[in-house]
């Protein structure tokens, strides 16, 4: 079956450009003009979310959060923007996205991107000669590495799948330092620019939602982060 793009942007011509030549690559593509439009779509129903930034209305940074955090949603985003300072780039991170591509662009490099993101989400790992454990503790926390789920207790913990991907990164490998190129090439991928910030950002926001057992992800010299429970 054909891979389906939505396409959420209130520029009329660059979404028939965008749809023109992603339908010659073979994709099923579909069109919102408005963030509020895009809402009224099954939207678990696509395998990409191509998304701007600046709408009237609500805006894609907004409507990104929503559909992350308020309707659970898994689907990939990639960001296209004329926004493209750093705070804009992380800020897109920060909500979820998977990727992000300044205005004006290549319609290769959209594609290419778009083609990336696809295989990533949709590509289901080996299955490992020897089984590794699913479920990690430490006190109180609680790491699902099935269903992605983070609890403190009997309490639910809100993550993106990046910050989700940075904690059981570093909790799978207790007391490795993993620097911040490390850790970016391990949870984006290489063909997706991101500041070393990104890293900083992130770990900043897992601190604060894990509360005190936070504080065990330490930073050495500026080196890089690693989790020690020690």
């Amino acid at each position: 079956m054909d891979k389906r793009i939505l396409i959420v942007d209130d520029e009329e011509d660059l979404c028939e450009i965008l749809q023109f030549n992603l339908e010659s690559e073979g994709f099923q593509i579909s069109i919102a003009h408005s963030a509020e439009e895009a809402l009224t779509l099954p939207l678990a129903e696509f395998d990409l979310i191509l998304l701007d930034v600046m709408m009237s209305g609500m805006s894609g940074f907004k409507f990104a959060n929503k559909i992350k955090t308020k309707l659970k949603l898994t689907t990939p985003i990639i960001f296209l923007s004329a926004k493209n300072t750093e705070n804009d780039t992380l800020t897109g991170f920060n909500v979820g996205a998977d990727d992000y591509i300044a205005k004006p662009f290549s319609i290769k490099e959209v594609i290419a991107r778009s083609k990336a993101v696809i295989n990533r989400s949709s590509t289901t790992p080996s299955p490992s000669p020897k089984a590794k454990p699913t479920i990690i503790k430490v006190e109180e926390l609680t790491l699902d590495l099935t269903t992605k789920k983070v609890m403190i207790g009997e309490v639910n913990v809100e993550m993106t799948r990046k910050e989700f991907e940075i904690l059981a990164l570093l909790v799978q490998n207790e007391g490795r330092i993993f620097t911040r190129n490390e850790i970016l090439s391990k949870v984006w991928s290489m063909d997706v620019i991101v500041v070393n910030r990104t890293v900083d950002v992130n770990i900043a926001r897992i601190r604060k939602k894990i509360g005190i057992i936070g504080k065990k992800i330490k930073s050495r010299s500026g080196y890089g982060y690693c989790f020690d429970r020690s």
